[in-house]
């Protein structure tokens, strides 16, 4: 006797349609996305989530774009899919269209000029964009995430490098980048000036080529008394009237240069101190990129109760500190270099007239440089030391970096091949399979 199933087709029908059902109220309570692409195109970049989440308040945009554009068409349907990804994890995005064909004196009033043009507003301040995606954007809502009136002062009349230079030597670039984000840059020659102003976030200190006279010094070191916050980059060269400013921090400032084996071996200069690991530290939470550091100083200290002292970067682990320049094979002499790693750039820290004072040193002035600030994550490294400097530790993230180029250039030649492989070869294959199936089932 057939013994009869328990689960009989009207059971199974109702326990796929409760199952149905179950899930599509689980899919409408908890919203998930996965973004199984090559480089997650379909998701926004970690930096840009953490930006969003910094900002707190609604944010506006409003993009002019006609229906129908010669050459571009419709530009609304990508524009709308592209911010839902930033809607995703920041509901209070309001998106706004206006055709400035139907709508002319909306888009006169708000001066737009170019179509597919976004205005993007927040906290009472606005700005506009007229190249659209994750870098762009990201960095525009990071800039108007800083504080308002952010000004860095860097100091100047001494040969120094120049934050708006375009000189190889010159931190140029490192300039646009802070300007992007929301910085206020402006020189400083204190000869002139009676002290350094009040309301300077911090003070750019580099390499100067002539020597600081005693009384710039003295405006200097009581800019620190007070508490003002520094970026100091050194490089291999005599201090030229700032050794108050490293005894001040307890450095000891010994001559030589970082040797790393590593650079060597990627085909850059053994002066080329690298790092990609790096010590806890809000400056670099989450960061993994490779730094480069040319023509490196190793920084020593004197541990000193008045500040507290972090170490924000190592490199060469590989590698030593040697006292000149090396001339043809590299080699360690342990009778009169240093092994490393090295000490390349340091944090301090102290509280100053109920005031949270902080101070970097690197060794390297190089590093920012324009001929230099390129390479692997210098820039955003740059850009995490000022953001701490200035007390905007919610804001330091990595920037977005550009989308990989997923498209396929195949020549006539190898077209050829794969229509041949696929229209002939693989039907051909396949046929000889199944007929020599078909022969031994016969034998």
């Amino acid at each position: 006797m057939r013994s009869r199933s328990i689960f009989s087709p009207k059971l199974i029908l109702a326990a796929s349609l409760v199952l149905l059902v179950t899930l599509g109220w689980l899919a409408s309570q908890h919203h998930r996305v996965w973004d199984w692409t090559q480089n997650t195109a379909n998701s926004l970049s970690p930096a840009s989530v953490e930006v969003l989440k910094q900002l707190k308040g609604k944010v506006s945009l409003t993009v002019f774009a006609t229906e129908q554009d010669a050459e571009r068409g419709d530009l609304r349907p990508p524009i709308r899919e592209f911010i839902s990804l930033y809607q995703r994890y920041k509901a209070d995005i309001a998106l706004t269209f206006i055709d400035p064909a139907k709508q002319p004196e909306q888009a006169r009033q708000a001066g737009a000029q170019l179509n597919g043009e976004m205005l993007v507003e927040y906290d009472g301040r606005r700005e506009r964009l007229t190249t659209l995606n994750e870098q762009t954007l990201t960095g525009l809502l990071l800039r108007l995430a800083h504080r308002k009136d952010q000004l860095i002062l860097y100091a100047d009349g001494h040969g120094e490098r120049k934050l708006d230079g375009i000189a190889n030597h010159d931190l140029g670039e490192f300039g646009k980048r802070l300007t992007q984000n929301g910085f206020r840059l402006s020189p400083l020659n204190l000869t002139l000036a009676q002290d350094v102003p009040e309301n300077a976030k911090l003070l750019v200190i580099t390499q100067p080529r002539t020597d600081w006279m005693p009384g710039e010094v003295e405006k200097l070191m009581r800019f620190l008394e007070h508490g003002g916050n520094v970026l100091w980059l050194l490089d291999n060269e005599p201090m030229r009237g700032l050794e108050p400013l490293a005894e001040k921090l307890g450095l000891v400032l010994t001559p030589g240069y970082v040797i790393d084996p590593a650079a060597v071996e990627q085909r850059a200069p053994a002066t080329w101190a690298l790092a990609s690991a790096y010590p806890a530290h809000p400056t670099t939470r989450d960061f993994n990129l490779i730094t480069v550091f040319p023509f490196a100083r190793a920084l020593v200290w004197d541990e000193n109760e008045s500040w507290e002292h972090s170490v924000l970067v190592e490199a060469a682990p590989r590698g030593w500190v040697t006292s000149s320049l090396p001339q043809g094979k590299i080699e360690f002499d342990k009778s009169r270099d240093t092994p490393g790693p090295a000490v390349i750039a340091l944090a301090f820290d102290r509280n100053v007239n109920e005031r949270d004072q902080r101070i970097v040193v690197v060794g390297s002035g190089s590093f920012l440089a324009n001929s230099y600030s390129g390479n692997g994550g210098n820039l955003d490294l740059g850009t995490n030391l000022i953001n701490w400097l200035a007390a905007e530790d919610a804001l330091i993230v990595t920037r977005p970096r550009a989308t990989l180029d997923n498209d396929l250039q195949l020549s006539r030649t190898q077209l050829s091949v794969i229509g041949s492989v696929l229209l002939l070869v693989l039907p051909l294959l396949l046929a000889g399979v199944g007929i020599w199936m078909w022969w031994r089932r016969r034998a």
